[in-house]
């Protein structure tokens, strides 16, 4: 058991408004498998972490209805594993499908005891971008979260938690998942805000050729934009749901909360409609270039091309076998000819730059 220090109201105040551009922990040091018990009571706060052969069942506690539970696993991947973590909490086994799913999209079930919650966050790594499921089952005074793989997403909940967790008590489970749904859709500013910068640095190069696949990148950030607004349509769904009453479990007082995550939703979706209209202008202007480039190197082409050509016109007349030509024992006639093709070439040449060809 252990009893976190009091903190000033003013580090209360701060911690209550969660950053809407926090960023994720670093999860280097994270195990690949674990599970994490917070227990939350209005006197007391209770976390357990666990590894190994130690994530077992028996560590698991059953709900009350005097404290809140929230039960994060990471990395659980053996179905039968996972039906024995979660026996306790009787979990539907469609429910329990979805989550050792690695491609389930954004949605929210209604199980009766529990509502399921299926939802995706992004990131850019390796300079592509990258999503991850995360799920969530909200029951009556508990919460169980589901991670394939370290994050660093929740750890700003459980710092709030550390400090306000007598506050969280009194609030609900409900306020508990809340703020788990705000904290993912909070990560979503950190991906859309990197994605602008790849826009904007994009857009810089826009009329440069040392770019060559400036149109690859184009398109990329085309699909970028097409994924991240094809998940983020759902969550706000879900949301939404949530706000009109369609589940009892999250009661009125927190329907205020959650309207300002509905807002958040339609920010990012208005966010990257913008910016998915910038990219595809960008590739209209690009095609645009590039085809303009290739009409100013026909043209230098067509120039050189009708500059030759009256040259070739002397030379074919000139190259013709007949001793009977005019001027063909001439003495001068070749110096003459070959004024008359430098004459002929500097006033083409002269032409084309005042009609501004060259």
């Amino acid at each position: 058991m252990s009893t976190p220090p009091r903190v000033s109201s003013n580090k209360q105040a701060q911690l209550h408004n969660l950053p809407s551009l926090a960023h994720r922990s670093n999860v280097n040091n994270m195990p690949a498998q674990s599970l994490t018990i917070t227990q939350i009571t209005s006197r007391q706060l209770l976390t357990h972490s666990y590894t190994g052969a130690d994530i077992c069942c028996g560590n698991i506690p059953a709900p009350t209805k005097d404290r809140l539970i929230w039960i994060h696993l990471i990395g659980i991947t053996d179905n039968e594993q996972l039906h024995q973590l979660l026996q306790t909490f009787n979990i539907h086994e469609l429910a329990m499908e979805d989550i050792l799913s690695r491609k389930q999209r954004p949605k929210i079930e209604n199980y009766g005891h529990y509502l399921f919650v299926a939802a995706r966050v992004f990131a850019y790594k390796k300079q592509k971008l990258q999503y991850n499921q995360i799920y969530i089952i909200i029951g009556q005074n508990y919460i169980i979260t589901f991670q394939f793989e370290p994050l660093g997403l929740l750890q700003v909940i459980r710092e709030y938690i550390q400090y306000n967790y007598s506050d969280i008590y009194h609030k609900g489970i409900d306020f508990l998942a809340y703020s788990l749904l705000d904290r993912i859709v909070d990560d979503y500013f950190v991906t859309v805000d990197e994605f602008d910068n790849r826009v904007e640095g994009l857009d810089k190069q826009l009329f440069s050729n040392s770019n060559k696949n400036l149109l690859v990148s184009i398109h990329q950030l085309k699909r970028d934009a097409i994924n991240l607004r094809r998940t983020l349509s759902p969550i706000r769904d879900i949301v939404g749901r949530i706000v009109h009453n369609e589940f009892p479990l999250f009661s009125k007082d927190i329907h205020v909360y959650l309207l300002d995550v509905y807002d958040h939703t339609q920010q990012l979706m208005e966010t990257l409609d913008s910016a998915r209209d910038t990219v595809m202008g960008m590739m209209d202007v690009h095609l645009s270039y590039q085809s303009n480039h290739l009409n100013e190197q026909m043209r230098m082409l067509t120039v050189f091309t009708i500059i030759v050509m009256p040259l070739n016109v002397l030379t074919g007349i000139y190259g013709m076998n007949f001793d009977n030509m005019p001027e063909l024992h001439w003495h001068y006639s070749y110096y003459v000819v070959l004024g008359l093709m430098v004459t002929i070439i500097i006033t083409m040449i002269a032409y084309f730059h005042r009609r501004h060809w060259l």
